[in-house]
């Protein structure tokens, strides 16, 4: 690519900050740089659960994010690095081996699952709590990573970390553009609402818990489950303890942001 293409689309990123489009706009400058076939990008905050901010994924979607987002975040040797050392820059997952982390478990685990081959991740500090993760992943054997793609990408580092301060300081991690069109979202929508609501904690929670667990993101209070499932407050009240500890949230608010990265990525 040409310097003035690179300039064009940089400033496109640049012209983009605050606004919805800027994780695409981002991801089409880094595109120019090198060649990948999947990205994520994830909002991190200590002691929280990521929060989606963008992806394009096309296969196996669900599966990655289903255990990525509910728990297997926390073996990613990539975050690991990012809690325990705060260090910002591009990594390959020869550094994730370097630095100690225990990678085979969760290529093992997560890896073999979802289809990736490799990885690379830029670490990002926006804010003292608060971090954006890019991750570019090759789920073709022939196209991993090599030394020269890290160290292109480590040349255009600083750019990426001014472009994403700028977006997200003092600003709420909030969603990219709709992963569905407005049409198709309206078409679709309670079917799409209702299929969430049907899967989600299918693999961490028993069939009473995704029960009370979807009627608690659909609004209804200790007081209204115990009518509605005729069962006791205090009883709702143990299912509860249950659904949190094996989601791992802490609080209502928690919760809900764990069904609402399930219901968009779903």
């Amino acid at each position: 690519m040409s310097e003035s293409q690179f300039n064009n689309l940089l400033a496109e990123a640049i012209s983009s900050i605050k606004s919805t489009s800027f994780t695409s706009k981002l991801m089409s400058l880094i595109d120019s740089i090198l060649t990948y076939d999947c990205a994520v990008i994830l909002g991190m905050r200590k002691g929280k659960h990521p929060i989606y901010l963008y992806d394009s994924i096309e296969n196996n979607r669900e599966l990655l994010f289903d255990r990525y987002l509910t728990s297997a975040f926390q073996d990613d040797p990539f975050y690991k690095m990012l809690t325990i050392d705060e260090q910002q820059g591009v990594f390959s997952l020869k550094d994730v081996v370097q630095c100690g982390m225990d990678y085979q478990t969760y290529c093992n685990q997560f890896y073999l699952q979802t289809g990736w081959k490799d990885e690379l991740s830029i670490l990002i500090k926006v804010e003292a709590t608060r971090w954006v993760v890019i991750y570019l992943g090759c789920t073709q054997a022939e196209n991993t990573f090599s030394s020269l793609n890290v160290e292109a990408l480590k040349s255009y580092f600083a750019i990426i970390q001014s472009l994403c301060r700028q977006h997200w300081q003092q600003t709420e991690f909030l969603l990219a553009e709709p992963v569905f069109s407005p049409e198709s979202y309206s078409v679709k929508r309670r079917e799409f609402i209702e299929n969430a609501l049907y899967t989600f904690g299918n693999d961490l929670l028993s069939t009473r818990e995704k029960q009370i667990a979807c009627l608690i993101v659909q609004g209804l209070d200790t007081k209204e489950l115990a009518k509605q499932l005729g069962i006791t407050e205090g009883t709702v009240k143990n299912h509860r303890k249950r659904i949190y500890a094996q989601l791992q949230v802490a609080s209502l608010s928690e919760l809900f942001q764990v069904f609402l990265n399930h219901i968009i990525t779903h």
